[in-house]
């Protein structure tokens, strides 16, 4: 094994020669393998170790075990305890992501402070293909089955090349000494229900049935890769991105065979799960929407849209005092006055000065509100009206803020403003309004 391993990093991982690894050892059979074949190819190496507290003396004596084989071998040795069942309470997880997050997030402060440049993890066939079986019993899609990758940004996967059987055949003939973890014998967790007893199964049908699996994934990862890149084409076919939001034509898109399986490669990264919620926005009416925790997906007319879901406060109001000229938050607008008017456009406007009421208020749009649109004589219009005539989707409703004096609506900001307030022939102090990007 350690001349496949060494051949393996040559071919595939070459660039972890001359880097500082820091190899996440827990005691076990897999880490302590890994941990001596890095140390016997000489290897820049150190060991990380995270005692989770979750089995009383055990994980001590684990912590223990590790810290003395580092010494012995003068290996450095960074070690760390976690009130692993707190955490998991206080952010509601399992206790494995509590342990998963806990221990990655503590990794990553290791590279930067110890200036290590990787981290190395003892995943191996047999973790992949447990993987592949959880995520395919809990419905995924095909980045479900691709499997763990061997390098995520600074993780490294070294051994995914080797099954269990090779890494208990050299530690077998190699004599190393490790230590069982006793809640690895417990069918609590899915995982290892997976490992004792479907994983043998498959075993028995099949002896050589991990390397089947592992061409059966290459082949899924093909397979990936080809359709993220026709993924890409598409999007730029059907999808145009403005601000914070992404819009997505429904008439090209829905002229696409299969295009539920873009609109699932594209969402997904947005934390959206209700498939079948967003797959029937192509035929539902304009206004019906779909949430995830942090977006939404909206349906506006030959359109949809996603956004991030605004934490803005609704009803809240900002004043402007007289002779102010600059404003920063939320909008930044601009206060000047001028001896006479130029253009009028939607970043612009005019107004009399002597006509505001003072101080001005910059608010959100209410129900009930009216305004008199610039070049509408004497005659008034609900805003909610002038929003539809102007194909306003609930996105650029719930963002558009108003300026008002008093009661009355003097801009909407960035679109129109109103007649009342216009500066004329007879204005004798121009004030000059100018909303910037």
């Amino acid at each position: 094994m350690l001349e496949k391993l060494r051949n393996h990093l040559n071919e595939n991982l070459p660039f972890l020669k001359d880097k500082k690894l820091l190899l996440a050892v827990s005691g076990g059979i897999d880490s302590m393998v890994m941990v001596d074949l890095f140390h016997k190819l000489h290897y820049k190496i150190a060991i990380a170790h995270c005692n989770f507290q979750l089995r009383g003396a055990e994980s001590f004596g684990d912590e223990q075990f590790v810290v003395d084989y580092a010494d012995k071998n003068k290996i450095p040795v960074f070690t760390t305890k976690f009130d692993t069942k707190a955490f998991a309470e206080d952010y509601k997880l399992s206790i494995q992501l509590a342990a998963r997050d806990l221990r990655y997030h503590w990794f990553y402060e290791l590279l930067e402070t110890e200036h290590y440049d990787y981290i190395l993890t003892a995943h191996h066939a047999d973790d992949n293909l447990e993987t592949f079986l959880i995520n395919l019993s809990r419905g995924t899609g095909l980045e479900g089955l691709t499997g763990i990758p061997e390098q995520n940004d600074k993780i490294i996967r070294p051994l995914l090349a080797f099954n269990r059987t090779a890494i208990e055949t050299y530690a077998d003939e190699d004599k190393i000494n490790w230590r069982e973890d006793s809640s690895n014998a417990s069918d609590k967790y899915l995982r290892n229900k997976i490992r004792h007893d479907l994983v043998p199964l498959f075993k028995d049908l099949n002896a050589n049935f991990i390397d089947s699996f592992q061409k059966t994934q290459s082949y899924l990862q093909q397979s990936q890769a080809m359709a993220e890149d026709a993924a890409v084409m598409v999007y730029q076919q059907v999808a145009s991105e403005q601000g914070d939001e992404i819009h997505f034509d429904l008439k090209k898109l829905t002229q696409l065979p299969n295009y539920t399986s873009y609109l699932y490669h594209w969402l997904n990264e947005f934390g959206f799960t209700a498939w079948d919620d967003i797959y029937a926005l192509a035929d539902a009416q304009s206004g019906k929407q779909v949430f995830s925790k942090d977006y939404r997906l909206l349906k506006d007319r030959g359109v949809l849209i996603v956004a991030p879901i605004s934490n803005e406060i609704e009803n809240l109001e900002f004043t402007i005092d007289k002779n102010v000229q600059d404003v920063n938050f939320p909008l930044k607008l601009s206060f000047c006055k001028v001896a006479d008017t130029a253009h009028i456009s939607n970043s612009v406007i005019f107004v009399d000065e002597e006509k505001l009421q003072f101080p001005l208020l910059l608010r959100k749009w209410k129900s009930g509100d009216a305004f008199q649109p610039s070049g509408m004589q004497g005659q008034s219009k609900k805003l909610s009206k002038f929003f539809k005539d102007e194909k306003f989707s609930l996105f650029e409703k719930e963002n558009s803020w108003l300026l008002c004096s008093g009661n009355e609506i003097v801009w909407v900001v960035g679109f129109r403003h109103d007649e009342r307030f216009k500066a004329d022939a007879h204005t004798k102090k121009i004030l000059k309004i100018e909303v910037k990007p």
